[in-house]
């Protein structure tokens, strides 16, 4: 008898699943609460690295149901989405997207829909990536210093620097500056 699972995903502890939950059962679809997988994790996780979905991969059976309410919580890398309704399919698992219709994925315009949308998804991903690599670049070219500010002024930092030279340990500067270890070495090999 088949089964009907969900799978609700965000990508911090900060949001919520209850808009996919009530998602999936506004279109109609019956699923047992045990059967309601919920994950806190980057969809740029691969999906049999994230433990929730990897304990529902080891729970699905033949003809069982896999419902997400859009393509993106599989995942956001085409490679690892294709692969793992591929892998789901020839299980005989069908894998359902909401947002898609509803359309079975691993029907033959299910896998067509999904390839191109998937595809469409990571071209996104990587233009978001792009524009902030841009962005750096013309950050650093105007020559803004990137990243955290140092815990340390000029002033401190050539102070360290003479400290060392004269013998006194990473640990005492450390403690004097109030700051860690780590920011004293960065000093010394700067």
């Amino acid at each position: 008898m088949a089964r009907t699972f969900a799978y609700c995903r965000v990508s911090t502890t900060d949001q919520t699943t209850d808009n996919q939950v009530q998602e999936i059962a506004g279109a109609g679809f019956q699923v047992d609460p045990r059967r309601v997988i919920i994950e806190a994790v980057s969809g740029s996780r691969e999906a049999r690295k994230r433990p929730a979905f990897a304990r529902l991969l080891d729970r699905l059976e033949e003809s069982d149901v896999l419902i997400v309410t859009k393509l993106d919580r599989l995942g956001r890398d085409t490679i690892d989405v294709l692969s793992t309704v591929k892998e789901l399919e020839a299980r005989g698992v069908r894998v359902h997207c909401l947002a898609l219709g509803g359309v079975d994925l691993t029907s033959s315009a299910g896998r067509m829909t999904m390839g191109v949308l998937a595809s469409v998804a990571q071209f996104e991903r990587d233009l978001i990536i792009e524009r902030t690599q841009a962005g750096l670049a013309r950050a650093k070219a105007e020559g803004k210093t990137l990243g955290r500010p140092s815990a340390l002024t000029a002033t401190q930092q050539v102070e360290v620097r003479a400290a060392l030279t004269a013998g006194q340990s990473v640990s005492e500067l450390a403690r004097q500056y109030r700051t860690s270890r780590t920011t004293i070495q960065r000093v010394r090999t700067a």
